[in-house]
């Protein structure tokens, strides 16, 4: 049982190393004091995803609560532009 919850732990901790690391190297507009703490901050939240995960989800929820007319007329809209072609 342990080595299953060690296995799943480290499958989705190096998922999710992989995709943080792929909006990390995507910013060319950082300055090198900002990739070493940006490079300390994605391994303590990989190494820490159980946390950051659900705390960044939450973040979104809000995010979406707090624009969520401006998000159901993008939808609207993108719905209105594929119907007429």
């Amino acid at each position: 049982m342990i080595f299953l919850a060690v296995t799943v732990y480290a499958i989705m901790g190096s998922i999710f190393f992989i995709e943080w690391l792929d909006y990390f190297l995507a910013d060319e507009d950082m300055s090198q004091e900002m990739r070493r703490f940006s490079s300390f901050v994605l391994i303590i939240a990989t190494a820490l995803w159980p946390i950051v995960v659900p705390l960044a989800y939450l973040e979104v929820l809000r995010f979406q609560k707090k624009h969520k007319t401006v998000i159901e007329l993008l939808r609207k809209t993108k719905k209105t532009i594929y119907n007429n072609d």
